[in-house]
C-alpha cells in the first residue's frame, strides 16, 4: 500500500502545487507523521517535492514532475468516468483509483469528469428485492484468475454434498449479482456459482489458459445452454392483449407471442417444467387460459385443490 499512496501524494501534489502534510493526511486517512514521511520518501527518491518554510508554508511540486492522463480526449475522459462512477459508490477501492484518476486529467478535463461520475447510479435490486450483495470469495477468485493461480475448491452441489475439486479459474462473471467462476477441470471447462463454493484456497501451481480463450465467447455458451434447458417445456395460453407484456416480463426470452385475434394474445410459454409454468400462472386465476398443455393445466389443477384444501372456508 505504500507504493500506491505515494504515488497518491504525488498526484495530489499535481492537482493541487502545494500541500500541508495535515491536508495530506486527512485527505489519504493517514496520521501527520505517516504522510510527512511519504513526502519526505519522495523528495529522497529526487522526485522535486520541497518543504516551504515561513507561514502558510508546506511542500511545493515544483519543476516537470507531472503524471497525467493527457492522452485523453474530453469526451473520453467523460466515457472513462461514467463507466468508473457507479461502481465506486460501492467500494472503497475504486472510489480511491477515481480519485487518483481525477488528479491524473488535465484541469479542463477534470469538472467534465467529475459530473460524469456522479451522474449514474446503479440499482441492480428489483423493486421490493434485496440486493445480494458481492460474495467474499469474489475477491480470492479474482487474484487466482489474474494471476493464474489453480484454486482448491470445496463446492456445495444442489442437493447440499460437498465435494473438493482443483480448478484452473479462467474468469468470472457477475450476471444479475450472481456471481459465477468459468474454470478448467480435469472433465473440461465448468462453470460454478460463487455462492456455492464453501472455501477457496489458492495455490502456488501456476497455469496457462487455453490458447484463443475467449472469455465473453465461453460465457455465451453457458447463456446459450442454460435457457435451453430452461425452455424444454412449453404451453400456449391465451390472455387479453393488455396483460401480454406483464407476462412477458414475467418469462422473459421464454415468452413467443404466436397472434393477437379480437383483443387477445396467444403466447407461447416456457419452462424446465409444468409446474414452474403453473405457479406462475396460479397467480392470474382465470385472466389466462392454457390452450395447449395438458400437463401444464394438471398442475394448475393440483395447486388449486391445493390451495382449496388449505385455505378453504370451514
Amino acid at each position: 500500500m505504500r507504493a500506491d499512496r505515494l504515488v497518491a501524494v504525488l498526484l495530489l501534489m499535481q492537482a493541487r502545487g502545494r500541500v500541508t502534510a495535515a491536508e495530506l493526511a486527512e485527505e489519504l486517512e493517514v496520521s501527520v507523521a505517516t504522510a510527512r514521511r511519504d513526502l519526505e520518501a519522495l523528495s529522497s527518491a529526487g522526485v522535486p517535492v520541497y518543504p516551504q518554510p515561513g507561514r502558510g508554508g508546506g511542500w511545493r511540486l515544483v519543476g516537470r514532475a507531472r503524471t497525467d492522463l493527457s492522452g485523453l480526449t474530453a469526451s473520453e475522459a467523460r466515457a472513462l468516468f461514467l463507466l468508473v462512477g457507479p461502481a465506486a459508490s460501492g467500494s472503497p477501492e475504486v472510489r480511491a483509483v477515481l480519485r487518483k484518476l481525477v488528479r491524473a486529467l488535465p484541469e479542463t478535463f477534470r469538472e467534465g469528469a467529475l459530473a460524469a461520475a456522479d451522474a449514474v447510479v446503479v440499482d441492480v435490486a428489483g423493486w421490493g428485492e434485496v440486493g445480494r450483495g458481492r460474495p467474499g470469495l469474489v475477491g480470492v477468485l479474482e487474484e487466482a484468475v489474474v494471476g493464474r493461480r489453480r484454486v482448491v475448491l470445496v463446492y456445495e452441489g444442489r442437493g447440499g454434498v460437498r465435494s473438493e475439486r482443483v480448478v484452473e479459474p479462467w474468469g468470472l462473471v457477475d450476471k444479475d449479482e450472481v456471481w459465477y467462476l468459468v474454470a478448467g477441470t480435469g472433465a473440461g471447462e465448468r462453470t460454478f456459482r460463487v455462492d456455492r463454493v464453501v472455501s477457496a484456497r489458492v495455490t502456488e501451481e501456476v497455469f496457462e489458459r487455453p490458447v484463443g480463450f475467449d472469455l465473453s465467447v465461453a460465457w455465451e455458451r453457458v447463456v446459450s445452454e442454460v435457457e435451453r434447458r430452461r425452455g424444454s417445456v412449453s404451453a400456449v395460453v391465451s390472455v387479453e392483449s393488455r396483460f401480454a407484456p406483464v407476462l412477458r416480463d414475467q418469462f422473459g426470452r421464454h415468452c413467443e407471442v404466436l397472434a393477437e385475434v379480437g383483443g387477445r394474445v396467444r403466447l407461447r410459454l416456457s419452462a424446465p417444467t409444468p409446474l414452474m409454468i403453473a405457479q406462475v400462472l396460479a397467480g392470474w386465476g382465470g385472466l389466462v387460459e392454457v390452450v395447449e398443455s395438458g400437463a401444464v393445466r394438471a398442475e394448475l389443477a393440483r395447486l388449486g385443490a391445493e390451495l382449496v384444501a388449505l385455505n378453504g372456508s370451514g
